[in-house]
């Protein structure tokens, strides 16, 4: 009993200090330029979540063009200044003492990024900040010299959204609505499309979903990740959703399956969640359950029809390229054509051309299996007509791989896969 009384005596306390803030942030008659120096003066020392409150309540009330005005502020009039820095350069070149350092330091860190630190303090401010890069994310494609303020964006959510801060948390059929709302919101692979959908996805004793949350953001997915738990690994998404299916009894699984990753905040875009989730899942289900032998991924190929529609006049294979987007192929050319998607297909730096290839190379995985008709779905037809591929995790090999990939843009890939690459086509030239 005592400690519900001061877990509530805490939670008044906190809305009284939080209401407290936020009513002289709105008397407060300053404009936001000026509500900011004060944050970075002396005064922002005394009364600094007043202060913060008093300028995410201008903000919030802001026009687009008001915002882009705003962050040119910020982007010029808090920027480092260049001359000073370089001569505290030179100084700290010909004399290394601590003072030296610290002046060299501060001059080369942007005044901004002290004043995004002072913002963070009262109840819900990094929820704000996190809004209020989606806004700067938005304004930056017409305006990229504020590129400068978005590194210091991503530069303090990066340590303030580190792995030790984070959490993981099952989501279950239990788990509140409010937040299971959310996972329907920000499913961005495979649509939920009611409760029913939900609850096949997180009900049958075959199904996990596991999330990241912050300290800071509660009631606020960062990411999370969809899992089956399967005897064998699955070509088809399709099947694997089906409402038909007969749900597997965990203990007698052999595979888990990650068949939908889901970034939820786009203020934390360029944040890496993923690599850290997938590892942390895997642990989790391979202390549940011991039995299983293999970890993958049922992957969507989201850049091959992209990629397709620009090999439409290939000598070799062009005529292949024309049937998969006409959908006319055979699964034997989707496989083939697909295969030399995911393994050859490169940017100009070496890397693959797929995003969630370079994501689960990047993590250590390795190419498996590619499956045409996996994914009937509308999206799936449209951006690789219904082609998915596997992703293996062995986890005594994800950091060889990791570095193979990260150091020498190494494309790790089984035999199957690798067979694929070479198969000859069904389809003939016409």
């Amino acid at each position: 009993m005592t400690a519900q009384r001061n877990r509530f005596m805490t939670d008044i306390l906190s809305t009284l200090f939080d209401r407290s803030d936020r009513l002289r942030g709105k008397s407060d008659g300053r404009d936001i330029r000026a509500l900011c120096d004060a944050l970075l003066s002396t005064e922002g020392v005394i009364s600094g979540q007043a202060l913060a409150a008093a300028i995410f309540d201008r903000y919030r009330a802001m026009s687009d063009e008001e915002k882009r005005e705003f962050f040119k502020y910020i982007n010029d009039d808090l920027d480092i200044d260049a001359q000073a820095l370089a001569k505290l350069a030179t100084a700290y070149a010909s004399d290394h003492t601590p003072d030296a350092f610290v002046a060299l330091s501060k001059a080369a860190e942007p005044e901004r990024q002290e004043l995004l630190r002072r913002l963070n303090q009262p109840v819900g401010a990094t929820s704000e900040i996190v809004a209020m890069r989606v806004d700067l994310l938005r304004i930056l494609k017409s305006n990229p010299e504020l590129a400068r303020t978005d590194q210091d964006f991503v530069h303090l959510l990066r340590s303030w959204f580190n792995r030790g801060f984070l959490v993981l948390k099952a989501i279950n059929w239990d788990t509140p609505a409010r937040i299971l709302d959310k996972i329907v919101a920000y499913e961005a692979v495979h649509q939920i499309d009611d409760l029913d959908d939900l609850r096949r996805r997180l009900y049958p004793p075959d199904r996990r979903c596991f999330a990241f949350f912050h300290p800071a953001m509660p009631d606020e997915p960062l990411i999370f990740v969809e899992v089956a738990l399967t005897q064998e690994i699955p070509g088809s998404v399709t099947q694997l959703l089906s409402e038909g299916r007969t749900p597997l009894e965990a203990e007698d699984a052999k595979v888990a399956v990650f068949y939908s990753i889901s970034n939820c905040q786009k203020g934390l875009s360029g944040i890496s969640f993923g690599n850290q989730l997938i590892k942390q899942v895997v642990a989790e289900l391979s202390l549940a359950f011991p039995q299983l032998q293999d970890f993958v991924t049922l992957s969507p190929i989201p850049g091959l029809n992209r990629w397709l529609a620009t090999q439409t006049d290939d000598a070799e294979h062009g005529h292949v390229a024309r049937a998969i987007l006409d959908h006319r192929a055979s699964p034997q050319d989707v496989h083939a054509m697909a295969a030399r998607y995911l393994l050859l297909a490169k940017r100009d730096d070496g890397m693959p051309l797929d995003p969630v290839a370079r994501f689960h190379l990047g993590n250590g995985a390795q190419i498996y299996d590619i499956h045409a008709d996996a994914d009937t779905s509308a999206n799936g037809l449209k951006q690789s007509s219904g082609a998915m591929v596997n992703y293996l995790y062995d986890l005594s090999q994800t950091q060889r791989r990791h570095e193979d990939f990260a150091l020498k843009s190494v494309v790790s890939a089984a035999k199957p896969a690798r067979a694929l690459s070479t198969a000859k086509f069904k389809e003939t030239p016409s």
